[in-house]
């Protein structure tokens, strides 16, 4: 048996983990897990006992490294070795887990409204004997005031609380009341963010601020707002640090961006912008730069045939000059430059081809005089 799980993206993206809160479900990431997949291979997973994981996974005194064990199983199911992870409270020290214990697995970790440990083991091991004893349905009316801030709400995240089955609820209550890594935290060395939500009672951001403490390089995420369940209450906010995280701020595709069509002509773009076109910038930047040209499926001399071939096709000639520097930069050839041309000329026609023709001669007899 494996965890209930849901992929989402593109096969060939990096995977991307995301752990669930105790008493919720993978529906925890519904605002954020769709945005995320644009770039990677997301893996949301449920507890055991709850949305559709099989109860039985775990028993009475499970540990969290046991849910930890569960996860691995699951990545190797689906065949990937390593991953970048993210988790909310229970699933975050998960996430502290697999980095201290299987850190060749963890490319990357986000820890989201979690903690090192989880204030001693009393309240955890009472609220265990409770839901055996009683079920969950006296706990769930709680839900919201532990969850969320003000009169916020989820009612499916509140659903699947009640409806998790309590004696695995219980057992996930035994691994929070074992679980202890502060000694460990220096031992990480995966980069590490850590989001807090400012008004979360049940791990305040004092708890993120032992672990960024703690975890070389590490970095320290506050949101306003935001109680528990962060990825729910605040999903642009939670979206935007872990995008960050785990693709690189806008510089890395400015990086990039320098590289395929040169200083010279970056600074000029920079030199025009204006707050107009600003957002634009920062779009190309980012997305452009930043997620399509850095992505390893294709090398930079495929991508520029194939950008030369798009640009001949809808007849975007002044770009197709700078394109051609690009592709010169990129290692291609004036013979192959040549070759991409003409196969243009029996897929996008023989005028967009002549013209492009004309172009690249030009910009390559520039290269020729400059050189």
């Amino acid at each position: 048996m494996t965890l209930n799980h849901l992929v989402e993206g593109p096969a060939s993206a990096a995977p991307l983990l995301l752990g669930p809160s105790l008493g919720t479900s993978y529906a925890l990431w519904d605002k954020v897990a769709p945005e995320l997949s644009v770039s990677h291979r997301v893996v949301r997973w449920d507890l055991p006992g709850h949305g559709g994981s099989p109860a039985g996974l775990i028993g009475p005194g499970a540990t969290v490294g046991d849910l930890a064990d569960l996860v691995l199983a699951l990545a190797d199911y689906l065949g990937i070795q390593r991953f970048a992870y993210a988790g909310v409270s229970l699933g975050g020290a998960v996430g502290l887990h697999l980095a201290v214990h299987h850190p060749e697995r963890v490319d990357s970790l986000a820890v989201i409204c979690s903690s090192a440990h989880f204030n001693g083991a009393k309240a955890w091991q009472e609220r265990a004997e409770q839901v055996r004893r009683e079920g969950l349905d006296r706990l769930a009316e709680s839900a919201n005031a532990r969850w969320f801030a003000g009169d916020f709400t989820v009612p499916e995240l509140v659903r699947d609380h009640r409806e998790a089955a309590p004696e695995a609820y219980a057992a996930c209550c035994d691994a929070l009341a074992a679980f202890d890594l502060t000694d460990r935290l220096p031992e990480i060395g995966a980069p590490t963010l850590l989001i807090a939500g400012r008004e979360d009672p049940a791990t305040p951001p004092a708890h993120l601020r032992q672990i960024a403490d703690a975890v070389p390089g590490s970095a320290l995420v506050e949101i306003p707002g935001a109680s528990h369940l962060a990825p729910a209450q605040c999903p642009e906010a939670v979206l935007a640090a872990l995008r960050t995280h785990f693709d690189g701020a806008p510089r890395r595709g400015m990086e990039v961006r320098r590289a395929v069509l040169g200083d010279a002509h970056v600074d000029r773009a920079q030199a025009r912008q204006t707050p107009f076109t600003a957002r634009f910038q920062d779009f190309i930047s980012r997305y452009a730069w930043g997620e399509i040209w850095t992505d390893p499926t294709l090398t930079r001399r495929e991508r520029s045939m194939v950008t030369l071939t798009a640009l001949i096709a809808h007849g975007h000639y002044d770009e197709l000059a700078m394109h051609v520097r690009a592709a010169r930069r990129n290692g291609l050839t004036p013979e192959e430059i040549g070759a991409v041309l003409l196969q243009s000329a029996v897929y996008c026609g023989v005028p967009a081809a002549n013209s492009a023709f004309a172009v690249a001669q030009r910009v390559l007899a520039e290269e020729a005089d400059e050189g």
